[in-house]
């Protein structure tokens, strides 16, 4: 399997990753925070969201570009990579400027010019299926980046458009398995999305450890109640503690380490 190198970290290749945070960055110092807690739990990347694709135009849109400055003041003072979405082929350069990975969202996973531009640019690409998309339409997504000479992407399972009402989204776990069949690519999973109920991105965390997934993108607030965006389905500290335990104890035993070593990640312990 290919693995993709961001900085001193890998993705893909048997090791497991976990990226955290918001869904939107709201602040300086509640970032500066949930960097520091998230590192402390043994996540590896800084997630939040600078500009927000939101349904409603009236709803948080994000902070642009001084959240994307937040972002590259919380990952350097925490240690970890960090990670946001670009929108438009003309934000590329900016984004790129403040963090370590670009995100292709999922309402923009068949926006084919924008996935050309990432492909050229050679920088890494965490790319996200779309809510109403096939497996097989993803990994054709994936093809307009490698065809324009990058590899460096990683595939994100976050749930799809169905009937049911009791989730945001079907979590589709089939699909990793039959990724890692069809692809070289590493796949992550992002139950948040996935489910949209934050009293269950755990168990449905480890059913795509279990399904083998090579790491997880987790939203977590310090007070998910008052959280701008998406705070139905974020973790509080405690919360996303308990989730961290619980996968990499997960990952380390089918990767056949024992559970000791998995704890060694938990370093606040």
């Amino acid at each position: 399997m290919c693995a993709v190198k961001v900085r001193n970290l890998t993705i893909g290749n048997g090791n497991f990753i976990v990226m955290a945070g918001p869904c939107s960055i709201e602040n300086r110092e509640q970032l500066l925070e949930i960097a520091k807690e998230i590192k402390a739990c043994g996540a590896d990347i800084l997630r939040g969201g600078a500009f927000k694709p939101r349904t409603s135009p009236y709803s948080f849109q994000g902070l642009g570009e001084e959240g994307l400055s937040y972002m590259k003041e919380a990952a350097e003072a925490a240690g970890l990579v960090s990670v946001s979405e670009v929108m438009d082929s003309s934000d590329i350069e900016l984004v790129a400027s403040y963090v370590d990975i670009l995100q292709i969202g999922s309402r923009n996973m068949d926006n084919f010019a924008l996935l050309k531009k990432v492909g050229k640019s050679g920088y890494p690409i965490l790319l996200k299926r779309g809510y109403m998309s096939t497996i097989e339409e993803l990994l054709l997504a994936a093809e307009y980046i490698l065809k324009e000479g990058n590899d460096k992407i990683i595939l994100c399972e976050r749930g799809i458009r169905t009937f049911e009402k009791l989730t945001r989204n079907t979590f589709d776990l089939s699909a990793i398995p039959i990724i890692k069949k069809m692809s070289n690519l590493p796949i992550i999973a992002d139950p948040s999305h996935g489910v949209g109920r934050a009293d269950i991105v755990t168990p449905m965390a480890k059913a795509a450890v279990a399904a083998g997934a090579d790491g997880l993108m987790i939203e977590v607030h310090p007070n998910p109640k008052k959280a701008l965006s998406d705070g139905q389905q974020t973790l509080d500290y405690p919360s996303f503690r308990d989730l961290m335990e619980e996968v990499l104890e997960l990952s380390a035993f089918m990767r056949g380490e024992s559970p000791l070593q998995a704890r060694g990640r938990l370093k606040a312990l």
